[in-house]
């Protein structure tokens, strides 16, 4: 009985040393969204965000990963946020799967964001233009947190319409414009066509005999300067191609 009893004991020991490594274990292997290497976040920001990166990514089956840095050693925005996807490989419940990451570069003061996978081709550089724009204001003025939720949520939304959604062709004022164009096309058709053929023209009533010209004049009226807006450097072209072949979308700007 003894024996028994100390048998039991040993085995519950053994259970609760292991309990605390189990737990370890898990939370070392617990997703991370948020790689605020900057400090530019308070740990509840941290925590906030983390939730809400969890909670959107699942439902759009894609990681909404926010990195931020004071050393790129050496490598521009793009390339950090390329290097930053081969080197932690993040993706939604796969190494390098469906992702959105947006680089804050506070050495040079360059914001980059990228669509990886899936991501790529909902989050055209059309897209990931217009969210750039709207979270730079915020990133400006040290309002880091609104910035990263702002992308998340705006990623979110984007990835909810279809890649094509944004096409011109399906417009209401452009579907509308072509529409009046061609009205307008038919309508003048049926008016020539209802009409006889003209015969007579400005020389039908001139004797060539009699008729000249009897004084010309150069008569100076004005000049027309126009003016072209210079390109901003503030965009980028867009993608590419990580150094290990994994392709994306992109924009890239200062603020």
């Amino acid at each position: 009985m003894r024996s028994l009893l100390r048998s039991a004991m040993i085995l519950c020991m053994i259970f609760l040393v292991f309990i605390p490594i189990a737990s370890g274990a898990a939370a070392s292997e617990q997703k991370r969204y948020i790689y605020d290497e900057a400090g530019l976040l308070t740990k509840q920001e941290i925590e906030k965000l983390e939730t809400l990166a969890a909670k959107l990514g699942a439902e759009r089956e894609t990681d909404f990963i926010i990195v931020t840095t004071n050393d790129t050693n050496g490598r521009d925005v793009k390339k950090y946020a390329e290097d930053f996807y081969d080197e932690k490989a993040p993706g939604y419940q796969k190494k390098h799967g469906n992702a959105a990451v947006l680089t804050v570069d506070m050495e040079h003061r360059e914001v980059y964001l990228a669509g990886f996978k899936k991501a790529e081709e909902y989050l055209n550089d059309a897209r990931l233009d217009k969210i750039r724009e709207k979270i730079t204001p915020d990133i400006s003025d040290n309002h880091y947190e609104a910035a990263f939720e702002m992308f998340m949520k705006a990623a979110y939304d984007d990835m909810e319409k279809k890649p094509w959604a944004d096409s011109i062709f399906f417009k209401t004022w452009f579907q509308l414009l072509v529409s009046a164009v061609i009205a307008a096309i038919a309508v003048v058709i049926m008016k020539y066509n209802s009409g006889g053929k003209v015969t007579v023209s400005a020389s039908t009533y001139m004797n060539g005999d009699t008729s000249g010209v009897i004084r010309k004049n150069d008569e100076y009226i004005r000049t027309t300067v126009t003016k072209q807006r210079k390109p901003s450097n503030n965009k980028s072209s867009g993608g590419g191609t990580t150094s290990g072949g994994h392709s994306h979308s992109g924009s890239r700007g200062s603020f």
